[in-house]
């Protein structure tokens, strides 16, 4: 349905879009070279199909942002909103045709108030430049995407992107306070508040968050900000095997205990990580858990954690002494998917996320999937709040390979549905995802998500082809 409507009759030459887009933008904003915008055509996703954008724009302004979406609402043009393109699931990736709207120039931070706790950006400013702009006053922005350095807050937003310490401060949506939006027809809108507090109608805020720039360009945020926690220590403790591991993760929860990190990486990870980084993990070892604490005595939650850790069968723990040798024990889990990409070149990652307590029965059957398939799949996971990253690698090169790669990949988001999870955690949906989701949610939430979507994008032509 949204694919006809987008068809419908319009200017058919690229020029006199080109020159209706330049009306109201400078001409460094508009990009039409076919080199440069063919670079423009998708995100980091595998096995996710990308289209021909016929023109590029890069606004600076809220202003321009409105034109663009005026003149591809006059001349049925789709739109497809990006920011850094670092995201996993296709939902940046062009449709044929498509104005590509690059947010990435819009990058300032307009305000810091350490009395009210709040930031306000525009969608390009990079999360870890935020990061430390706030720090100055004593305050973190705590979601943290593994492409951190790159992923801008817009794109954030729009995948509900989360990170290595939701497992204590919580996801993307839950620091989006108040969105500034751009409908498919060019209007402003504001939604949510700048207050600790409010209630005020339906939260208009919190369905963009996650929306994938299917339902109108996120143009300013208002981000919650908690004051700066103390450094944290690590501990790292080893398993024989990931069972093992996965009945510490439930020991840990059940016990009150609330890390601000809690990591697995299985045996196949471990393996990847010694082979790229030489760091002299024990062969040994089938699971490799890491917890982390930003307490005022961090050293005595990671005594009480490795208790707990050694009850559940842990072959070996190491507390870190100081932050130098939790930066040590860390590098270990930042590697890991540099160092699966390593064993084949390529990699799917997926992003099932599963109940705490289902936790081992996932990764016993990706190892199973592994198995079938006769590929090698690491799995690294947000171990605190049951997110799993199984990542599938290939050779891009072998389509016997590939084939098998995306059918372990799909056969991983059934187990995740079967376990009682999601087929995304953080990543989004996209166009790798799609099919999946109306699994997950079926045809009667697939046909309520559809009339959210008619009501802020009548005509289809914001980020069509994404999500359903």
């Amino acid at each position: 349905m949204i694919m006809s409507r987008i068809e419908a009759p319009r200017d058919e030459t690229t020029g006199n879009l080109t020159d209706r887009l330049l009306a109201g933008l400078p001409a460094d904003a508009v990009l039409v070279d076919p080199d440069v915008t063919a670079s423009y055509a998708n995100d980091m996703a595998s096995f996710c199909p990308a289209g021909t954008p016929a023109v590029v724009v890069l606004p600076r302004t809220v202003e321009q942002v409105q034109h663009v979406l005026r003149i591809a609402t006059e001349l049925r043009v789709p739109v497809v909103p990006q920011g850094a393109r670092t995201g996993l699931s296709g939902g940046a990736n062009a449709t044929d045709g498509c104005v590509v709207l690059s947010l990435t120039r819009m990058d300032r931070i307009l305000e810091i108030s350490p009395v009210d706790r709040i930031a306000v950006v525009e969608p390009g400013v990079v999360n870890a430049t935020l990061s430390r702009a706030v720090e100055e006053h004593g305050l973190s922005y705590p979601p943290d995407p593994s492409s951190w350095e790159m992923c801008t807050i817009g794109g954030n937003i729009g995948t509900a992107s989360g990170g290595l310490c939701c497992v204590k401060y919580g996801v993307t949506a839950e620091y989006v306070l108040g969105l500034d939006v751009v409908l498919a027809d060019g209007r402003l809108m504001s939604t949510g508040r700048r207050t600790a507090k409010g209630v005020a109608g339906y939260d208009l805020t919190r369905l963009f968050v996650g929306s994938e720039g299917s339902l109108g360009v996120v143009v300013r945020a208002v981000l919650a900000l908690k004051p700066k926690p103390p450094g944290q220590l690590v501990l790292a403790a080893e398993f024989g095997s990931a069972a093992a591991a996965c009945d510490a993760v439930c020991r840990i929860m059940a016990g009150g205990h609330v890390p601000s990190l809690l990591e697995l990486m299985d045996r196949t990870t471990v393996k990847a990580v010694n082979e790229l980084t030489h760091m002299g993990l024990p062969e040994s070892t089938e699971a490799l858990l890491l917890a982390a604490f930003d307490t005022t005595d961090p050293a005595a939650d990671l005594a009480s954690v490795g208790e707990l850790c050694e009850a559940a069968g842990a072959t070996q723990v190491v507390p870190a002494d100081d932050a130098a040798e939790s930066e040590l024990l860390l590098q270990a889990r930042r590697s890991s998917l540099v160092a699966l990409e390593a064993v084949k070149g390529t990699t799917m990652i997926d992003d099932v996320c599963v109940p705490r307590s289902r936790l081992g029965d996932l990764i016993e059957g990706v190892e199973r999937i592994a198995d079938k398939h006769r590929l090698t799949i690491g799995v690294v996971a947000h171990a605190g709040d049951g997110n799993t990253h199984p990542t599938v690698c290939f050779d891009a090169q072998d389509a016997d390979e590939c084939r098998r790669a995306r059918e372990s990949f799909d056969e991983i988001m059934g187990l995740g549905l079967e376990l009682g999870g999601t087929i995304t955690g953080e990543h989004g949906v996209g166009v790798l995802k799609k099919e999946w989701l109306a699994r997950e949610i079926g045809p009667v939430g697939v046909e309520m998500q559809r009339a959210v979507k008619n009501v802020f994008d009548p005509l289809g032509i914001l980020n069509p082809g994404k999500l359903f």
